[in-house]
């Protein structure tokens, strides 16, 4: 009997149990049918004297003669007498063995689920480590072992993504304050400093905190489109890709032309539904690291569409070379790729923005690695005229090398 935490004076049988009993009255029941249909055949089978003549007799082996109407009757409440002592004698002792041996084979085919339970029952932070690695047969219970050690290699990769997501965000913060906290300090450590200190370390510790104020703003758009992943979108409105990029690119027309990148633009029109805003900052980062990432005198294409029912945003760029092995890791918080890793050029959450939106927006994202150097980013979301999509997967295909 299970007793249930939290549950009054409820006690409930346990499965084990349930499938003992279960087990038994069907066994117990078949025997009891078996014996009654024996008693039945006997009794209609015992009838020898029906083809005598009335007034018959017998004489029995002890020389006494009894009519024989009499003698069948009595032969026949004896076989049926001695028939249900027996049978149920031992239907009784096939019962007990059986619900014995149906209780054993219950709890040995039930063991694994007792091991999921302790196993659920001892998870935590310092032991998400262990499996059950069920070795028996192929069964329902194997597939259940087998799904909750999947489950568990799900919920570490996410515990360790988490963990990694903090300690990464951390850094990224502690960064920029340490940065103002050293410059004030020294700055006042310093009885001879003048204005044009005061000044200077003025403008280090303005740039330290823009650093901070756009880690914040871009982990709160990393957030909020998390949220609203699955197309769960809090504003769906008519919107266009194209105009995105436009936006995009004004706001980032002043370092295309310091780094006199060769723009070049094929912007037809590209209507999804979905939220302006968060559309806006996933054309804004992918142009915004295309610059960032870019070189002098470099290239910089863009291009938006609609086919078969997708819209889709194409940006591409020079640059620095990217392994093709590591183009999956950009979309990971704080990756800037392999040749930089820290540093201020960005916080390295850029195509994490750009992935969560696509995924709010059931759309998917992939990046090809170009030869000599940049990166060319395809984003495709459902068109406006099309049925939105429910379950959102914002893939990154992985590259084999």
């Amino acid at each position: 009997m299970t007793l249930y935490p939290g549950v009054k004076r409820r006690m409930r049988p346990t499965l084990r149990l349930r499938l003992t009993l279960l087990n038994g009255i069907l066994l117990v029941g078949a025997g009891v049918v078996l014996v009654l249909l024996a008693w039945l055949l006997v009794s209609e089978s015992l009838h020898p004297v029906d083809e005598l003549r009335a007034g018959s007799t017998v004489t029995l082996a002890d020389g006494t003669t009894k009519e024989a109407l009499v003698w069948q009757a009595e032969m026949v409440a004896q076989a049926s007498r001695e028939l249900l002592i027996k049978g149920f004698s031992a239907l009784i002792a096939v019962g007990i063995i059986g619900v014995a041996l149906a209780y054993l084979m219950a709890g040995r085919a039930l063991r694994p689920l007792h091991y999921v339970t302790q196993t659920a029952q001892r998870l935590g932070e310092q032991t998400l480590d262990q499996r059950i690695r069920y070795s028996g047969g192929d069964d329902e219970v194997a597939e259940l072992a087998r799904t909750f050690d999947a489950m568990l290699d799900r919920l570490t990769a996410a515990f360790e993504s988490q963990k990694r997501f903090v300690a990464n965000a951390s850094h990224e913060l502690r960064t920029p304050l340490a940065v103002m906290r050293t410059e004030i300090d020294v700055t006042l450590s310093d009885d001879e400093a003048d204005v044009a200190e005061y000044r200077r370390m003025a403008k280090v510790v303005r740039n330290a905190s823009e650093r901070a104020n756009g880690l914040v703003d871009a982990l709160l758009v990393l957030a909020r489109s998390e949220a609203q992943s699955g197309r769960r979108l809090v504003r769906k409105m008519p919107a266009d890709l194209s105009m995105s990029v436009h936006n995009a690119l004004s706001a980032v027309k002043a370092e295309a032309e310091r780094l006199k990148l060769d723009v070049t633009k094929d912007l037809s029109p590209a209507p999804v539904v979905g939220d302006p805003s968060l559309l806006d900052r996933l054309a804004g980062n992918l142009i915004e690291n295309a610059i960032r990432y870019n070189h002098l005198l470099g290239r910089l294409w863009l291009r938006t569409e609609s086919v078969d029912g997708r819209s889709l945003l194409i940006v591409g760029n020079t640059g620095y070379e990217v392994e093709p092995a590591d183009v999956p890791g950009l979309f990971e918080p704080f990756q800037r790729g392999g040749w930089e890793r820290t540093g201020s050029r960005g916080s390295g959450l850029g195509l994490s923005i750009v992935r969560a939106v696509c995924d709010a927006h059931g759309g998917t994202v992939s990046a090809v690695a170009q030869v000599g150097g940049g990166l060319e980013v395809t984003v495709s979301l459902p068109a406006a005229d099309t049925t939105p999509v429910v379950a959102a997967t914002a893939s990154v295909p992985r590259v084999r090398t």
